[in-house]
């Protein structure tokens, strides 16, 4: 799964190479937040980010994660079980997700939404955020685990 996620990274490097600074560092803490438990910061740098996206293609994808991680972050803090994530990745926001199954294929789906939603805002920031790069890059097991998940279903077992 390590050579998979390198070839999405290097995918991903290319499409967001344009990243402000600022931008990219509130993604990375937006991840690092949310992996800690952290949901209310999480919620709040989604949030943030949110708001300094714009409507082209491959930030709506962006948005569309930062949704995802942010509702999922709301529910926790507010201690609600939710089986069914009404959000996912539709249309064109597909191309830039890391594991593109159909949720149709998945056993379940919100929890495919929440891990491309995960991985997806991980990579761009490693690729975006110089100044975050160490942090991040403490948590690629936690990813190529999210990954290995997901390897009968791409068809590496």
């Amino acid at each position: 799964m390590e050579k998979y996620l390198e070839s999405y990274i290097e995918r991903m490097r290319t499409t967001y190479r344009d990243t402000p600074p600022a931008l990219a560092h509130t993604l990375a803490s937006a991840f690092i937040q949310y992996k800690f438990g952290v949901y209310e910061n999480a919620v709040r740098e989604c949030t943030d980010a949110i708001s300094h996206l714009s409507d082209s293609a491959h930030h709506t994808a962006l948005k569309k994660a930062l949704v995802i991680i942010q509702k999922d972050a709301e529910n926790r803090v507010n201690s609600r079980i939710v089986a069914d994530m009404p959000l996912d990745f539709v249309g064109s926001e597909r191309e830039f997700v890391p594991i593109p199954l159909l949720p149709e294929n998945v056993e379940h789906p919100a929890s495919l939404a929440l891990d491309n939603a995960l991985i997806f805002i991980y990579v761009v920031a490693l690729v975006t955020s110089i100044d975050d790069e160490e942090a991040l890059e403490e948590h690629r097991r936690f990813i190529i685990r999210l990954l290995g998940d997901y390897k009968k279903a791409l068809g590496f077992a």
